[in-house]
């Protein structure tokens, strides 16, 4: 299969699904990474109909749904149901929408485990892959392998490997790349301007060492997606920039050496 190029819509906050679509398209993106946001267009607690005229509209785009990007948070102090509820609500989306995979934080030192498998039935039936992204409270490829890899199943439950986290936390991309193995589930492309300074730069204007990753994943195979964070930084450049950066990036190393 090779690598699929989508962009996230946390790049494009507030715009609707169908506007987000002609960016992607334009782009040269096979796919468009979905954030589930009160604020945005799709949300928990979508109705049915408006959830199939999503799908509808991406077909008719060509484009391909990579993920719903998600903020449960499956170590996340407290109560089990809570966090169990919001992913059943997530997996039951996603299907209905298209999408193969969910987006999850970690969130914490709470026990995952038993929310996991409360959900491996659902993840199962649907189709829908759970993807633990590298992030806060897990921001590493072996911390976050750590939440999924008990089960044995990566084709159910894997790991987003987010560019900046692990690297910022000190590990190398050879190392997440080694530890995660057969767990990496998807790839998130973005820059910054320094392990002390994380203010998003397009991709290859800062310092993180994306031409390792890429070297890395060449004879990887999955969805490679540009993470533009302008939800958390409105004054950023609009998605356009970043998305040519990373559109140059994904061509350059799109091809396993031969």
């Amino acid at each position: 299969m090779g690598w699929q190029f989508a962009v996230s819509t946390l790049g494009m906050p507030g715009l609707p699904v169908r506007e987000a679509a002609r960016v992607a398209r334009a782009h040269g993106c096979a796919g468009l990474e979905l954030r589930v946001h009160p604020d945005e267009e799709v949300h928990l607690g979508l109705s049915g109909a408006a959830t199939d005229a999503v799908r509808s509209l991406l077909d008719g785009e060509g484009l391909a749904l990579s993920c719903l990007a998600g903020y449960a948070k499956v170590a996340a102090p407290g109560a089990d149901r809570p966090v169990v509820d919001e992913l059943r609500a997530l997996i039951a989306l996603a299907h209905r929408v298209g999408a193969p995979a969910i987006r999850v934080f970690p969130g914490g030192d709470g026990n995952a485990r038993p929310r996991i498998a409360a959900v491996l039935e659902d993840l199962r039936d649907t189709g829908v892959r759970l993807l633990v992204e590298t992030h806060d409270s897990h921001p590493t490829g072996a911390a976050a392998r750590s939440l999924v890899a008990g089960f044995g199943a990566p084709e159910l439950a894997a790991v987003l490997w987010d560019a900046v986290h692990p690297w910022r936390a000190g590990e190398a991309p050879a190392v997440t790349k080694e530890v995660l193995g057969p767990y990496l589930g998807y790839f998130q492309v973005k820059d910054v301007a320094s392990r002390q300074a994380p203010t998003p730069v397009p991709p290859g204007e800062g310092a993180v060492p994306l031409g390792e990753c890429g070297e890395l994943l060449r004879s990887w195979s999955g969805w490679v997606s540009l993470e533009w964070e302008k939800a958390w930084y409105p004054d950023l450049a609009p998605v356009d920039v970043p998305l040519r950066a990373a559109a140059a990036w994904y061509a350059r190393y799109l091809t396993p050496p031969g």
